[in-house]
């Protein structure tokens, strides 16, 4: 691989992985991730994918993804959500969405909507019978 020990390259993509947790929002490219890994930026995403199993790019769309899903679920409205998570398009954030999760950002918002209204009206339907059941919440 190189000349440097593995702990210290190892160290240096978790910087950037870290990076990347924590900038996700914001307008990252790949030149500034690898600069805070400090490799170049091909020796960078080779390392990176080898260890991680997938590009830098592909796991900063995995994060924002990840995020966005979170604020759906806590109903935020599709158009902020993307521009929250650091998508600059809405276009590309719907594709990339529906992409991994199967669905438009609007209907999995709707999806968790009716799940958590779901949730409200019946919360038992949701718990594990027999766990209910030692709580005594089921009717005998």
């Amino acid at each position: 691989m190189s000349d440097y020990p593995k702990m210290y390259l190892y160290r240096r993509l978790v910087q950037a992985k870290l990076f990347i947790d924590s900038h996700y929002a914001e307008a990252i490219d790949l030149d500034l991730i690898a600069d805070e890994a400090s490799f170049s930026k091909f020796h960078f995403i080779k390392l990176f994918k080898s260890t991680y199993r997938r590009t830098p790019h592909q796991y900063l769309t995995f994060i924002r993804i990840q995020k966005a899903k979170a604020l759906l679920d806590a109903g935020g409205p599709v158009t902020e959500v993307c521009y929250a998570v650091g998508f600059e398009s809405l276009g590309s954030f719907s594709l990339l969405f529906k992409r991994v999760t199967g669905h438009t950002p609007s209907a999995y918002l709707a999806q968790q909507q009716v799940l958590k209204a779901e949730k409200a009206a019946a919360p038992l339907r949701f718990i594990p019978g027999c766990f209910a059941e030692s709580r005594g919440w089921l009717p005998k």
